[in-house]
């Protein structure tokens, strides 16, 4: 029977694993270790005093709040067990040996104590499918909170990680009791996920799923949104698929975000010999996510700048979409362009858009480039696109 100790030290690994993990490096460093990770140095390590003894897991620095106020919160996160009845052909389950198991109350005391320590402020919940039965997982998952909520009284942040094919009743439940809930799609379609993830019905296991959410977030029962995540790459897809899927799933599932998960092949799973996702591939995607996301930029507009395979192009998405929106012969002048021309303009953002414009409220004109550095404006990507006081800063000749 395997220590309590143990068991966090291994489950607490593997999770990294689970593709909800916030870093790539992390997962690949933990296979690469030979101990699922426990050498692995980022991205927090951090010890607890157990009953039984001293053990170590990750913590992992997780990022809430909007394009102003962001926050990094210490987030604890191990899996509720390890072992899975599917065969997700990227998953981690096909080479870990170690199958271990946490309770609910075994779950909820070491997170306690966690918190008591002053380590975290926050959980992710996950856990492999056990017996086949995303039902009988999520009542396992279910007890583990409502512990930590009750027993524990801990009215912090849970993130509770919605399995594909769960129940409407235990769905709602665990909207009741978390904050935020993830159902991760894996992939952008039916035909990709079914390369990989055979078990799963893309359709009716999960976009029902994130449907249910969005009817419980209009009812009122849930209020702090749900997220998704794709393993980009591991189904052979398209930056252009992925980012149509998640314009859909903005517009029609209220989805709150959506993360990127590099694939990372991993010796033992039928896709050990498959090509690693660059890590550029991972970084664009965020970028192009935050242009439609935040900036309102129609998806309509990315078709013009993907190449023949249907990928973002190298370098800067924002700065691939003006050349393609902003006439080469125009410029716009930054002391009359209204807000929705600013922002789309390479080197001015959300925050230093609205900075132009409360100058201009306050009768403060731009006079000269040395103005909008000051404010945060990068110039070496805006001044082509600019005039100041209608004269031109630089020819746009640079970008094509």
């Amino acid at each position: 029977m395997p220590s309590l100790a143990s068991k966090l030290e291994v489950l607490g690994a593997t999770c990294a694993f689970d593709i909800s993990a916030p870093v790539r490096e992390i997962r690949k460093s933990l296979y690469q270790s030979g101990t699922l990770g426990m050498r692995l140095e980022s991205p927090v390590r951090s010890r607890v005093e157990l009953l039984d003894k001293t053990a170590e897991c990750c913590i992992y620095p997780t990022v809430t709040g909007g394009v102003s106020g962001r926050k990094t919160k210490p987030i604890f996160k191990a899996l509720l067990s390890n072992a899975c009845s599917y065969s997700c052909k990227y998953c981690f389950t096909h080479c870990t040996r170690q199958k271990v198991t946490f309770t609910p109350e075994e779950y909820a005391r070491i997170y306690a104590q966690f918190v008591q320590q002053g380590k975290v402020t926050g959980v992710f919940i996950s856990s492999g499918i056990l017996k086949g039965d995303p039902d009988y997982t999520t009542e396992l998952m279910l007890k583990a909170v409502s512990l930590i909520r009750g027993k524990y009284n801990f009215e912090g942040y849970v993130h509770f990680k919605c399995l594909p094919g769960v129940s409407y009743d235990l769905l709602r439940e665990a909207a009741l009791l978390a904050n935020r809930i993830s159902v991760n799609l894996e992939a952008p379609s039916a035909d990709r996920l079914a390369l990989i993830a055979e078990e799963k019905d893309f359709q009716r296991d999960l976009i029902t799923r994130q449907e249910w959410i969005r009817d419980l977030i209009f009812k009122g029962a849930f209020d702090s949104g749900h997220t998704t995540q794709f393993v980009v790459g591991a189904s052979g897809e398209s930056d252009e698929e992925i980012l149509s899927r998640v314009d859909w799933e903005y517009k029609h599932v209220g989805l709150h975000r959506a993360y990127y998960s590099g694939f990372t092949p991993l010796k033992g799973t039928p896709l050990e010999h498959q090509p690693e996702t660059p890590a550029v591939r991972e970084h664009q995607l965020y970028m192009a996510d935050f242009l439609l996301r935040q900036y309102r930029i129609p998806f309509q507009e990315f078709r013009q700048i993907f190449t023949k395979t249907g990928l973002l192009p190298k370098g800067d998405p924002k700065l691939h979409l003006a050349r393609e929106f902003f006439d080469p012969h125009e410029t716009i002048d930054v002391n009359e362009a209204p807000h929705d021309l600013l922002i789309r303009v390479p080197g001015i953002g959300l925050r230093t858009a609205q900075k132009i414009l409360t100058m201009r409220e306050q009768h403060q004109l731009i006079k000269n480039a040395r103005q909008l550095h000051e404010i945060g404006v990068n110039l070496g990507k805006s001044l082509p696109f600019l005039s100041i006081q209608r004269h031109r800063q630089q020819s746009l000749d640079v970008y094509f």
